[in-house]
């Protein structure tokens, strides 16, 4: 009854799931509010399954130890992101998709979580340590993988656009090898702090190791179908609406990061920076380095060039955020001026979403 009760998020959302088929056909000839409730509700329970998913992933990471605790926290992570994306592509033609997910979620982790986490733990203990080591990589690899995956395709001819492609998706596979290796081997030390899971994940008796690899591949599965009738519902709501077209984007990024704001806002109260600098750096990063081979490889299956380039407009929030990442993660400590800083940046963000300008 106790893994019953903590299961609740995924036994409701197979509920939801069920609802959702029969109510989906209805909902998109009524429209209203039925629709955009019965979306709200899909996308409550899909975040639950994210909890869940971010949670088991956590207790195998810290059961396994390095490189496979990394390495399962960031698969975990970045699948549900991926699933819900190649389904979303499924529906209506939305060719920038995929990128304005990447870029959102970017937004999401760096100027979000780290902003919120920086004002929360500078309001509480002043200034904050980290190790700025750890900082300082996560923001060269990041700037290499953000330049190749989505400044340089703007100068690729269409002719060329798969030789291209099969070089993004070899250069950013053989980066993150290199960089899992680096912070789980010869420079673990730059990325270390401690889990407030622990305890849950050395009690092996009572929860074997298959069954979170099972719940969690169950979830995964979950999230997809789920995926199917958020896909039918928001290409509804926004077909002939004057509703922004990054909408479907933001949610997916917004999916992806919700266990991840949790976790860094907890980390910062309790004065773990480094927790919070690993979780925003290092999910951007891995958003960049995991989803956009994987965008790219659907791109050269099906013959169909995905739009990846960035605007001008996302080119210069991108260009801002990094500069004020760079300025702010010097020292090895921050605080809520330098929080101020990325939330403003976030505010940003969602005022030109809701503008139509993203």
């Amino acid at each position: 009854m106790k893994y019953l009760k903590n299961e609740l998020p995924i036994i409701a959302a197979m509920l939801v799931l069920g609802l959702g088929f029969a109510l989906e056909h209805g909902a998109v000839e009524q429209g209203g509010l039925m629709l955009w409730g019965l979306l709200a509700v899909i996308l409550v329970a899909i975040i639950g399954v994210a909890f869940r998913i971010a949670h088991h992933s956590e207790v195998l990471a810290v059961r396994l130890g390095e490189p496979y605790g990394t390495l399962i926290l960031t698969l975990a992570a970045v699948s549900v992101e991926v699933v819900i994306l190649v389904v979303l592509l499924q529906g209506a033609p939305n060719p920038t998709l995929a990128r304005d997910t990447v870029f959102a979620a970017v937004m999401f982790d760096i100027n979000g979580i780290l902003g919120l986490a920086a004002i929360v733990g500078g309001l509480i203990h002043g200034q904050t340590k980290y190790n700025i080591s750890s900082a300082n990589s996560f923001v060269a690899m990041l700037l290499v993988a953000i330049g190749i995956g989505m400044f340089i395709p703007d100068f690729v001819p269409d002719e060329q656009w798969q030789v291209y492609s099969v070089f993004s998706v070899v250069i950013m596979a053989v980066m993150y090898v290199a960089f899992l290796r680096l912070q789980t081997v010869e420079h673990r030390n730059f990325f270390e702090y401690s889990s407030a899971i622990e305890e849950e994940a050395h009690d092996a008796e009572h929860s074997p190791n298959a069954l979170h690899v099972g719940i969690m591949v169950g979830a995964i599965v979950l999230v997809g179908l789920l995926s199917e009738v958020l896909s039918v519902l928001l290409d509804a709501g926004l077909s002939g609406s004057s509703l922004p077209k990054a909408i479907p984007a933001v949610l997916v990024a917004l999916i992806s990061a919700s266990p991840e704001i949790l976790t860094a806002l907890k980390a910062a109260q309790q004065n773990r920076m480094q927790t919070t600098v690993n979780i925003a750096l290092g999910a951007s990063l891995a958003t960049v380095l995991l989803t956009l081979p994987v965008i790219e490889a659907i791109a050269l299956f099906t013959g169909e060039r995905i739009d990846m380039a960035l605007t001008p407009v996302q080119g210069g929030l991108l260009l801002l955020t990094f500069l004020t990442v760079m300025n702010n993660l010097h020292d090895g400590e921050t605080n809520a001026i330098e929080g101020i800083s990325h939330f403003a940046l976030f505010a940003a963000f969602v005022a030109l979403v809701a503008m139509g300008l993203m």
